[in-house]
């Protein structure tokens, strides 16, 4: 009885080595968890009808080999697509169909640009619609979009100006001293002393080509301002022509815009200047170029089909300087993607040469009731079980779901030092046993010499 119990501790001591060993050769994996031997004694039989007080045992036997699940070190390594998970999860990948998990990170971007491990296997989450909005529910091969995007004509342009109150007044018409009202400083943008401050603005057209919009303020009475708009120093609806669409806006004592009122008159058919809630909308405009010969033609683009809108809701007029406080316009020119990054909720945003950004795709994350239920198939890679129950997918920082470190990786979670311990530890229980065989084998000479 002896050599078996004997020979089950070697047997123990030489598993433990073996884990031991598997975790130390693999202490630089990525995404590397280490194990750890779990024993359990053995008896030769147990007695059910009471207690057993001289029962003895009969060796040890391997009850499990365990992963340890804790946090590794993530760490920087500059390349975008390098992702590491901080908290509990999985990257889930595709392997012709079948899904595997990994906690390394390590992707790259294949030929077709899918996202997808050293070997092939391709990252799956969420893609994205072409406003960059993530559609949610099925999971599909996140690939990174590397096509142009393409221009946005200018819709809304919403900017905070101020019209200092305190202005000197630049009258439209004045009486000639007879009762007739005669033009006094006719506006002309080329004659600052004809309007107060001009303002231009980058708009777009549905080519992406670049035009500059430009609003002359003058002020032409008390808390009453007149604004000319010219884009490319043309009159919007007709390139042939410098007449500026004219708009007026009053202000109420407090300085906020009381009433804005726009010319509508003298239009192109189809065109037309109208205003709405503080909101000026020029529907029509024709961009326009200046060709060869110096004439100012339509280029072949439109300005955005519902018209171009220019908001006024936080223009005021108070005593300070006329000067413009804010500026947007959701307008832009054709992009070429310049950059990629990452995310703590692994949402892949693209940047383009137009200065826009916009979200192309989004990484899921699986967890599972029971992590240690999972299958390891090498790679550092496993695969679910009954035992770890089916996988909770959704996004990154998703209830128990950790965040992504992109430009980083985990590393192993093994600590060096202690399994050099345990290796000195499984080394003397391997010489301990075999202790208990050699002297067992004396023994048995013994009797035998005793014979």
């Amino acid at each position: 009885m002896s050599f078996n119990i004997g020979l089950s501790g070697l047997y123990a001591a030489n598993k433990q080595l073996d884990v031991t060993g598997n975790n130390i050769a693999n202490v630089n994996t990525t995404g590397f968890k280490s194990s750890r031997a779990e024993f359990a004694d053995v008896y030769a039989g147990a007695n059910r009808l009471g207690v057993g007080k001289n029962q003895v045992g009969n060796g040890v036997r391997l009850a499990a080999v365990s992963q340890q699940f804790t946090q590794g070190d993530v760490n920087n390594t500059g390349n975008v697509l390098d992702m590491g998970i901080q908290g509990q999860g999985f990257f889930v990948l595709s392997d012709n169909g079948s899904r595997v998990y990994t906690r390394a990170g390590a992707f790259q971007a294949s030929k077709d640009n899918f996202v997808v491990t050293s070997d092939g296997l391709r990252l799956q989450g969420y893609a994205a619609d072409s406003n960059g909005k993530i559609q949610k529910g099925v999971l599909s091969d996140l690939q990174i979009d590397t096509s142009a995007l393409q221009p946005k004509a200018t819709s809304l342009i919403d900017q905070g100006i101020n019209l200092n109150s305190s202005a000197a007044d630049i009258p439209l018409e004045v009486d000639d001293g007879t009762g007739a009202m005669v033009p006094n400083l006719p506006f002309d943008p080329a004659d600052q002393k004809t309007y107060t401050k001009s303002f231009p603005t980058k708009v777009y057209d549905s080519q992406g080509n670049e035009h500059t919009m430009e609003q002359f303020y003058r002020k032409t009475g008390t808390n009453e301002w007149t604004m000319y708009t010219l884009v490319d120093g043309r009159n919007p609806f007709d390139p042939s022509s410098t007449t500026p669409l004219t708009g007026t806006i009053s202000f109420n004592s407090d300085g906020s815009v009381k009433s804005m009122t726009a010319d509508n008159t003298g239009h192109p058919a189809g065109s037309s200047f109208t205003v709405t809630n503080n909101t000026f909308t020029m529907t029509g405009w024709v961009p326009a170029v200046e060709d060869s010969a110096g004439n100012w033609i339509a280029n072949g683009a439109a300005g955005n089909a519902d018209g171009m809108r220019l908001s006024m809701n936080s223009t005021t007029s108070y005593n300070t300087e006329t000067a413009r406080m804010s500026q947007s316009q959701d307008g832009y020119a054709t992009g070429i993607l310049s950059s990629l990054s990452i995310d703590s909720t692994g949402v892949l945003f693209a940047s383009f040469s137009n200065q826009q950004s916009r979200a192309i795709g989004q990484v899921a994350l699986a967890s599972f009731a029971n992590e240690q239920g999972l299958q390891q198939i090498g790679g550092t890679r496993w695969t679910e079980t009954y035992s770890s129950g089916i996988p909770g997918i959704d996004a990154p920082k998703t209830g128990t779901l950790g965040s992504v470190e992109s430009n980083s990786l985990e590393a192993s979670n093994v600590n060096l030092t202690q399994e050099l311990v345990e290796l000195i530890k499984a080394q003397s229980n391997y010489q301990a046993n075999a202790k208990t065989i050699s002297t067992e084998s004396t023994i048995m000479q013994t009797i035998i010499q005793m014979t």
